[in-house]
């Protein structure tokens, strides 16, 4: 992989790990963040992989969707974000 491509890549994978929230909900713990990710690949290096796969997969097209809707991506848990009332 080019140098170039490297570099969007990472910032893409970056911009992921904000548009979750996990940024906001780890009040920018890096340590908490990466500690996330590592039990992520522990699950995928276990029994549960397809299912945990299906899983987030699932999850992740539906913020995807919503966002690309609304502005508004679903909540860690995957419950949708509530939207703004409209200003009176």
């Amino acid at each position: 992989m080019k140098r170039r491509e490297r570099t969007r890549q990472l910032i893409e994978l970056g911009g992921l790990v904000a548009k979750a929230g996990l940024v906001e909900l780890t009040d920018n713990d890096r340590a908490v963040i990466f500690g996330m990710l590592v039990g992520g690949a522990a699950t995928l290096r276990s029994e549960q992989r397809e299912q945990a796969l299906m899983l987030w997969r699932r999850r992740g097209r539906r913020a995807f969707e919503n966002s690309e809707e609304d502005g508004a991506a679903e909540t860690p848990t995957g419950a949708p974000r509530k939207k703004a009332e409209p200003a009176a």
